[in-house]
């Protein structure tokens, strides 16, 4: 974290009430600067989704977060911990690779695709970390992965390969594989964006029931129907900014700021359009079934 390292530690404490606190984040690759300043918190126990176009930057901050890209500029805290730089003797240094594998460990992060170990079963999968990072005991580690993978639905399928077994069935193997190391933070990156139409709905309620669990969320999605029953508040994000935020009804509704308008007319244009080519095939193969 090249910006932080060295520089006075100076800005607000984060508060305790918050999980996660963001004040003043930037982030640039090269000359491209893809967050522009972005101040966001999240509470225990909150679900909070991450709405806007390609390129808007949603990504980038759960990255950010998880600590798999550096902070140009800003500051995260997670936990009442700044994310991978400490305070020494009044200055800001980069914290050792030790402590940032901890503070990684905190934060589970579920992504679009599903990075599974192919060469694994599903339960293997979702022991890997508990016993290789947290070194614990293998019988213990087994128990909770055989519960997590019951859970999400698939406690018979805990002995296929990734290849034996559907995307939205993988991508639930991949919440199971998270919650194993048993986070403060779950972070989910688009996690139906590469499903087929159909399997969507599976993972969806994996995730309903996390929220109702009281489960800390950090969404980004394009499922706005999710966004608006389960969320508690919506962060609609564009060109490296937040533009709007509030609660679902309040920015899905009756948004206030003009580019949040256009991006939710443009994403009901294109769920009318889908769903109008839904009901031709519908439609073309009833009548190609029709004696």
């Amino acid at each position: 974290m090249s910006a932080a390292i060295g520089s006075p530690a100076v800005g607000p404490a984060a508060t305790a009430e918050h999980l996660v606190r963001a004040v003043n984040v930037t982030k640039s690759f090269g000359t491209n600067e893809v967050l522009k300043g972005v101040d966001l918190t999240v509470d225990p126990g909150e679900v909070v989704c991450l709405l806007g176009p390609s390129g808007s930057g949603k990504t980038t901050f759960l990255r950010l977060i998880n600590q798999m890209e550096s902070l140009t500029g800003g500051r995260i805290w997670v936990g009442g911990e700044l994310v991978g730089v400490e305070e020494r003797d009044g200055r800001l240094h980069t914290r050792p690779d030790k402590d940032i594998a901890r503070q990684r460990s905190r934060v589970g992060m579920v992504f679009q695709r599903f990075n599974l170990f192919p060469h694994m079963t599903a339960l293997e999968n979702v022991m890997e970390a508990p016993v290789q990072v947290k070194r614990l005991p293998r019988a213990a580690v087994r128990q909770e992965a055989e519960r997590l993978l019951d859970m999400v639905g698939l406690a018979e399928r805990a002995r296929y390969y990734p290849s034996q077994l559907s995307g939205g069935q993988q991508q639930r193997v991949a919440i199971a594989r998270a919650l194993a190391m048993k986070p403060e933070l779950m972070l989910f990156d688009e996690p139906t964006s590469a499903l087929d139409p159909e399997l969507v709905g599976e993972v969806l309620a994996v995730m309903r029931t996390l929220a109702e669990e009281g489960t800390t969320m950090i969404v980004v999605t394009h499922e706005m129907s999710f966004a608006r029953g389960v969320a508690d508040r919506v962060v609609f994000m564009d060109a490296g900014v937040v533009v709007e935020e509030g609660h679902p009804d309040q920015v899905l509704l009756a948004p206030r700021e003009e580019r949040t308008r256009t991006f939710l007319q443009r994403v009901k244009a294109d769920a009318e359009a889908d769903a109008q080519r839904e009901a031709e095939l519908a439609r073309t193969l009833s009548e190609t079934a029709t004696p």
